[in-house]
């Protein structure tokens, strides 16, 4: 039986899956075995497996996804970190390591995301080493995520009880120590109710203020610092303090302030953590629809299945009032689908077989049947919550300037506490005892806990409202950038106007027909989905390439084939078509003209309106031909607009005008408007975009309304504003409250109260984003 005991490591240090030619071992205790076989009994092999699934359930690399470049991402949920400080040193030090790519820490959602490269079993000795500086890691799971948060609210309660009731008590004994002199009370008396005191306080002490210990001592051992060093330092200074004058006789016995201080900190860092769980709860609201089971239909019956083993494939029935639990197409002939966690939109959608239903979206009909074509985890919503997660974790400008900031803390507070206590000793022969009081008071009113959450919490609650409106954040830094546009773009089809395009005339030859709609096919650009989706024949197997901005080129039968715009096929335009059109040629021989006619967004001219009274400078330039831009520009009241231009000259009108000192928002959907998309300060793109535009796009927009660009401008300009108002609070606070701690005219008990209530202001302020009247109309 000594076999079996073979410890994890042993099995650690040799491979799990050795290939055939070296197994004459056996896996878990390395006797020689027939060559083949793994085991050399059953219970070696039981053994084994056991060990296997406890190196598998240590392993947090298992949850990081691989890129097409080899690169791997884990984000991960992660305790313990409760200030600026904490995100500086965790990113510090997977910033050490040359793999590492990138590294990311939330403090508002509480999430670590990083990349490297190089073997997967790499990220868990990157996780080990957070760990071992103190900060707990844990996949990304709601459930756990839940539970965790909510064991940590009822510990702090359980402490803040404890300080609370010890403080009541303790208060007792100083009010007769206040109100009488010791030569009244007696020595003995007095010294009698110090110790009375130290009996409630000691004890107190070590258990309400294990959180700010347990995680000062973990940092501390790995050579770092956070918020709660110079906490537990005041808290043991103080209460280290008032033991010493106890048992030398002294006056200076501060139990009272220890215990009462410890009881404000521990109410603001519940109120903090409730407040910044608040925070978070835009992606956990989406994740929790993807949580269930599914009813999978069978020969003889259905199956219930956990969400997370649902496939492609599988037939599904949902029920009226059920989420759709993953991706997929309609296989009843009709459906009522509830589309407002995607679209924004608050009217149901009438569907029919065929169309596309989207993973958290609600059944509002009878029941349903669909089709799965997409997992759970690779879901419209999952990339959604993807992309929230990408958004608030993104370094922007006033991200970078607070970790800046927050590396200054752990020198700066305790440089401050040391010049106030040698100043009240050394200037001023004030006793030991009170210089360290006030030491002690700096310690604790210097927090840069709303410093370190003055960006993230405004970024979450940002991005969660604009996720209620269809409005995706691609990047961190999209709405610092959105609030400091002044000039808009448009392009035309697909963006102002709705990119459902009908054929209007064709040629009436069905050979024409065929090879136009065979080439049309193979393109995702709105002209040529309406010339596809018009034809109902067969189509040819046509080689289709695309040119940007032009058009489509094929060969049929020997015969070169172009379909576009007549400036690439040197065609004259119908100077009476108000629409879109497009050409058929073959080697120089017109064969066919087609014409187009697209609706514009039913709110688009208010909205252009609207954004001239928000100071923007409005164009549109689009590469239809000038007749028709102009038609369109003078219905929306666009004074700046360009025809028949080309990707190119969408490119070199952007960057002219950002050379001249302007923020360019760019707005576009088509392959031709990538570039633009990409060389504009900050861009948009709907839904409805083909994947390059929607990949260069740094916020992505649903729904058949314009309104989106009008809220992402409103939203992100409030943010900037309650961003800037957050730094300037964090900032006023300290600068008039670390004086007046350092000249002794606060105590730390209201430096305690001061420091929670400096974290809860921003919070607060950050939260009025929720209120605000103007973004709330755009719904």
């Amino acid at each position: 039986m000594e076999r079996v005991q073979l410890s994890e490591k042993a099995a650690v240090d040799r491979p799990l899956k050795p290939t055939e030619s070296t197994r004459h071992q056996c896996l878990h205790c390395g006797v020689a075995v027939t060559a083949g076989q793994d085991y050399c009994c059953s219970g070696c092999e039981a053994a084994h497996q056991v060990v296997t699934q406890n190196i598998q359930a240590k392993s947090l690399s298992q949850f990081a996804d691989q890129d097409q470049t080899g690169v791997y991402k884990l984000t991960l949920g992660v305790s313990g970190v409760h200030c600026a400080s904490c995100i500086a040193a965790i990113e510090g030090e997977l910033n050490k390591d040359r793999s590492v790519q990138s590294a990311r820490v939330n403090m508002s959602t509480e999430r670590l995301s990083f990349t490297w490269d190089g073997a997967r079993q790499h990220g868990d000795t990157l996780t080990e080493k957070i760990e071992a500086m103190g900060y707990a890691l844990r996949p990304l799971d709601q459930a756990v995520l839940a539970s965790k948060a909510s064991k940590e609210e009822k510990r702090l309660l359980k402490s803040i009880a404890v300080s609370g009731f010890a403080a009541g008590n303790i208060m007792l004994f100083s009010v007769g120590l206040w109100t009488t002199s010791s030569e009244v009370m007696g020595m003995a008396v007095r010294d009698f109710m110090h110790w009375l005191s130290a009996l409630i306080a000691l004890p107190t002490v070590a258990y309400s203020g294990l959180p700010f210990f347990s995680s000062a001592w973990a940092v501390l051992r790995q050579g770092y610092t956070n918020m709660d060093v110079p906490i537990s330092l005041a808290i043991i200074l103080a209460s280290g303090m008032s033991v010493f004058e106890t048992i030398n006789h002294g006056e200076h016995v501060y139990f009272d302030s220890a215990v009462m201080l410890l009881f404000f900190l521990l109410i603001g860092r519940y109120l903090d953590a409730r407040a910044r769980g608040k925070a978070r709860q835009s992606a956990a609201n989406l994740l929790s629809k993807l949580v269930g089971e599914a009813r999978v239909i069978k020969p003889n019956g259905f199956e219930m299945l956990p969400l997370s083993k649902v496939k492609a494939g599988m037939k599904l029935l949902v029920q009226a009032g059920e989420n759709f639990p993953a991706d997929g197409k309609l296989l009843s002939d009709h459906a009522s689908v509830d589309m407002s966690l995607i679209t924004g939109e608050s009217l149901p959608q009438t569907t029919g077989k065929g169309a596309a239903v989207y993973a958290g979206t609600t059944n509002m009909s009878g029941a349903a049947e669909m089709v799965v074509t997409e997992k759970t985890d690779k879901s419209l919503l999952s990339e959604i919550v993807t992309l929230m997660e990408v958004a608030e974790q993104g370094a922007a400008r006033y991200v970078r300037l607070a970790d800046k900031a927050a590396k200054l803390y752990t020198p700066a507070v305790h440089t401050l506490a040391l010049v106030t206590f040698l100043f009240w000793v050394v200037l001023t022969a004030t006793p030991w005892q009170v210089a360290l009081l006030h030491a002690v008071t700096v310690l604790i009113i210097t927090c840069p806990c709303a410093l370190g959450l003055a960006v993230p919490v405004v970024q979450v609650l940002a991005s969660g409202q604009l996720m209620r409106h269809g409005i995706l954040m691609k990047s961190g830094d999209a709405l610092e950038k959105m609030a400091e546009a002044d000039t808009v773009i448009f392009d035309k089809t697909g963006t102002l106007t709705m990119g459902n395009l009908v054929l209007q005339s064709a040629p009436n030859d069905a050979d024409i027909m065929q090879i136009a709609a065979s080439m049309a096919a193979r393109s995702a650009h709105p002209l040529s989905r309406a010339l596809a989706d018009h034809y109902d024949g067969d189509l040819l197997p046509l080689t289709v390439a695309e040119h940007a901005g032009k058009g489509l080129s094929a060969q049929w039968q020997g015969r070169d084939y172009r379909l576009g715009s007549g400036r690439w096929l040197n065609q004259s335009s119908d100077q009476d078509a108000l629409g879109a059109e497009l050409w058929l040629v073959s080697d120089q021989e017109k064969l066919g003209h087609f014409t187009f006619a697209d609706d514009i967004r039913p709110d688009a001219g208010i909205i252009i309106q609207d954004l001239k009274n928000l100071g923007m400078d409005i164009h549109l330039l689009s590469g239809d031909r000038q007749a028709v831009v102009e038609n369109v520009a003078g219905q929306l009241g666009i004074n700046n607009f360009q025809g028949d231009i080309d990707p190119a000259g969408k490119c070199d009108v952007i960057d002219r005008l950002q050379d001249q000192g302007h923020k360019v928002l760019f707005v576009g959907d088509g392959l031709n408007d990538a570039p633009s998309l990409a060389a504009a300060y900050v861009s948009m793109s709907p839904s409805t975009a083909v994947d390059i535009s929607q990949n260069a796009a740094d916020v992505i927009f649903q729904g058949a309304m314009l309104s989106p660009v009008r809220t992402a401008l409103l939203t992100a300009r409030k943010s900037a504003t309650l961003i800037k108002q957050n730094f300037a609070l964090a900032i006023l606070y300290n600068i008039i409250a670390v004086p007046f701690a350092m000249l002794g005219f606060v105590t730390p008990m209201f430096a305690a109260i001061a420091m929670s209530a400096s974290s809860l202001v921003v919070i607060s302020n950050s939260f009025r984003l929720r209120m605000d009247q103007a973004i709330k109309a755009n719904k």
